[in-house]
């Protein structure tokens, strides 16, 4: 009998006969109630009872052809050798200690912590399971734990806090596919929890950019509210180099001096620090090498620290003060954000003839055409230095030139 395909696996339906797996006596796709998915199932007589038995072994797509194949063949050779896997991994099971959701998330998020981009990340997938999960599942052991136990933990955030329910119902199915990975569970009960709960308001909404100050509005900006200023603030020279190199928010604030060539003008950030974890690099213009004098000696390794724990800056610290000195609105009334400077100075680009791919460069965008891509393997730094060079020119000059 031919092996069973995915081609027709993914066309089983809820009313459509078992289909066999052809690999392996016994072994069967059985339909559920959605289209393209099914449940495996192996079925034997026990060596031991000598009763038929039939022997879950996950569901379909999440387990493949192959990889049921090959559980169930190793089922098969026990059962040659008169053992009863159900049998044995009823014994197994009562060997282990199955720990509590709680444990196992705090087991699973030190595993997964490493992996993370920063630290930040992993401090916000721990609370969320802690302030929405703990209190109705972290006691409970991962094998007592039933779809109508996540639906519960689900229902006070799934249709008013849409995003947080997705973002919960992700971390709830990773701490369940451990335990399951890990024998302390038989099925993850998070797949068919969606049937015990209320549809979701569509999650289809419009793209809202993050608002941006008018280009033509910044050199005021920058001379009155960045450069004017009497005292010493370290978010003042902050925002105004990250408005000179178009760089994001975090970039800037975490930005180290070993990052910086003083010979040839250039700071390279990591490709750990960037969005697309592709190294970067933003030739300096004078002002922004200016300001990069002035901040010399007030850490050894941060270039703009915190002045209070000499430590990284809060990503609300630019925000913050972008509200307190009222900083000009959008069309719309929004205040101004640190990362609406990066459309600005892409408005700025087209509005002076500057190529799309220089500007697309500048702001480290990944070019999203395979075709494309596979043919720009430059970054054209040197043609972008005269370009961030007039964007210097344009931002510190145009007020003192009216």
């Amino acid at each position: 009998m031919a092996i069973l395909t995915d081609a027709k696996a993914r066309n089983i339906k809820p009313d459509s006969p078992a289909l066999s797996h052809g690999g392996i006596t016994g072994l069967s796709l059985l339909p559920t109630k959605t289209k393209g998915c099914g449940k495996w199932v192996l079925r034997y007589v026990s060596p031991v009872t000598g009763k038929r038995r039939n022997a879950g072994l996950g569901s379909y797509p999440e387990v493949g052809i192959a990889q049921v194949g090959k559980v169930a063949s190793t089922m098969r050779e026990k059962l040659a050798q008169g053992i009863d896997p159900l049998e044995e991994k009823v014994a197994e099971s009562q060997k282990l200690v199955i720990p509590t959701f709680k444990e196992a998330a705090i087991t699973l998020h030190s595993e997964l912590l490493p992996g993370w981009k920063n630290a930040k990340h992993g401090q916000q997938w721990i609370n969320t399971v802690t302030t929405y999960a703990f209190p109705k599942l972290g006691k409970m052991p991962l094998d007592q734990i039933q779809p109508r136990h996540i639906a519960d933990t689900l229902r006070p955030v799934w249709v008013t806090k849409a995003e947080t329910a997705s973002r919960l119902k992700q971390r709830l199915h990773a701490v369940m596919a451990w335990g399951w990975a890990h024998g302390f569970c038989t099925s993850n009960p998070v797949d068919v929890v969606e049937h015990l709960l209320p549809q979701q308001p569509s999650k289809t909404v419009r793209t809202q950019h993050q608002p941006a100050m008018p280009w033509i509005d910044i050199p005021a900006f920058v001379q009155e509210k960045l450069i004017a200023s009497a005292r010493y603030d370290v978010t003042r020279p902050m925002l105004e180099f990250l408005i000179l190199t178009a760089a994001r928010s975090g970039e800037v604030r975490g930005m180290k001096w070993t990052e910086v060539d003083w010979v040839n003008a250039i700071w390279t950030i990591p490709s750990t620090r960037m969005k697309a974890q592709l190294q970067h690099r933003i030739p300096l213009s004078t002002r922004a090498l200016e300001i990069l004098r002035q901040q010399e000696g007030r850490h050894d390794e941060l270039v703009f620290p915190s002045p209070r724990d000499q430590i990284e800056l809060s990503d609300m610290t630019l925000t913050s003060f972008l509200r307190r000195c009222e900083a000009p609105s959008d069309t719309e009334g929004r205040f101004a954000t640190a990362h609406g400077f990066r459309s600005s100075f892409r408005d700025w680009c087209s509005e002076h003839g500057y190529p799309r791919d220089l500007a697309e460069r500048a702001l480290a965008h990944v070019i999203q055409n395979k075709v494309e891509a596979a043919y720009h393997r430059t970054d054209l730094l040197e043609q972008r230095r005269p370009l961030m060079e007039a964007w210097s020119t344009f931002i510190v000059n145009s007020v003192d030139s009216k």
